[in-house]
């Protein structure tokens, strides 16, 4: 009788936000430095991890508008067993979350948590002490008796601790008080790694492209906001445009780096789909701003940007499905 492994022993705590260096996804250059708060802890976990994140990107070939919103990015995890030999699944908590956190190093696996960005240094200006919102990190290294944690959250490496420490893990909560967070375990299986499987999952991310063009959903949809957003103020403005052109944009900046990667290896050809996501990419900011200022009461025209973002979605999609073929 032969017993399964549990996972490769990994861990993270090694690392120190001090000296760790960001993925280039996140560098100051980009057009969109973020996406949302698990796409890009997942580029920074797979980065810390040795990975090179970019074939986790596919995605985004698959991204879609459903009329209101822009698909909110993830990283698969049917991808990240395929791809990197990591294999994601709902932790069950039946204990505090801490307690099951602490536990990960000697069940061979690291945790992804839902907490609240108000615990969060990094979201200073934003969130931090003054917004509840519900946001995923990875605890790297946990230290109780300290009460500090260095944490993965969106663009980097981060620390916190005292009453942040206490905040974040609801140790002041009582029993019943909240409901428990949704937390993943993630296990390393590195032997299980098909790297070269790549052209794969873009066909299969390809072969669920939307109906239709999401372009012309998402067109739809901001002359809808023209109308109606004078009425609901900045707020809403910026909880819409993240829904919206934001993952739009990033999405189509991630699939650049996508395209870059399969044409310098196994897809010769899908290179040329860059500059047509960089595009949609600069064009959906563009759009953005000017949606902030229709937000102020103000008329704005983006008819002409939201026919050229569907021209080049088109384009680059269709090099990307010539290549891979």
């Amino acid at each position: 009788m032969t017993t399964a492994r549990s996972g490769d022993s990994i861990s993270l705590s090694a690392l120190h936000p001090g000296t760790y260096q960001p993925h280039f996804a996140h560098s100051d250059n980009r057009i969109w430095r973020e996406t949302n708060c698990y796409a890009d802890l997942w580029i920074e976990v797979l980065h810390a991890l040795g990975h090179d994140p970019v074939p986790s990107f596919v995605s985004a070939l698959s991204a879609d508008h459903d009329g209101e919103q822009w698909t909110f990015l993830k990283m698969e995890q049917t991808d990240l067993r395929i791809l990197y030999g990591l294999e994601v699944t709902e932790d069950t908590l039946w204990r505090p979350v801490l307690d099951t956190v602490e536990s990960g190093p000697r069940r061979s696996l690291f945790h992804t948590v839902e907490v609240d960005s108000w615990w969060l240094p990094d979201t200073i200006g934003t969130d931090y002490h003054s917004a509840h919102v519900k946001t995923t990190i990875v605890p790297a290294a946990v230290d109780r008796d300290n009460r500090s944690l260095v944490y993965f959250h969106n663009a980097g490496l981060f620390e916190l601790s005292g009453d942040d420490f206490t905040g974040v893990f609801g140790l002041d909560l009582i029993d019943g008080e909240t409901l428990p967070p949704y937390v993943e375990q993630v296990r390393s299986f590195a032997d299980r790694a098909q790297p070269d499987a790549v052209l794969t999952s873009v066909r299969e991310h390809l072969s669920r492209r939307a109906a239709g063009d999401p372009m012309e959903r998402l067109a739809r949809s901001i002359d809808e906001a023209v109308v109606w957003l004078p009425e609901y103020g900045l707020e809403t403005f910026h909880q819409w445009a993240f829904a919206t052109l934001r993952q739009c944009g990033a999405s189509a900046e991630l699939a650049a780096d996508l395209s870059a990667y399969l044409g310098a290896g196994p897809a010769p050809g899908a290179d040329a789909a860059r500059v047509p996501f960089l595009e949609v990419a600069e064009t959906a900011k563009s759009v953005q701003f000017k949606l902030a200022r229709a937000a102020r009461g103000r008329k704005v025209d983006v008819e002409e940007s939201l026919q050229k973002m569907s021209a080049s979605w088109a384009q680059a999609m269709d090099i990307v499905a010539a290549a891979v073929e």
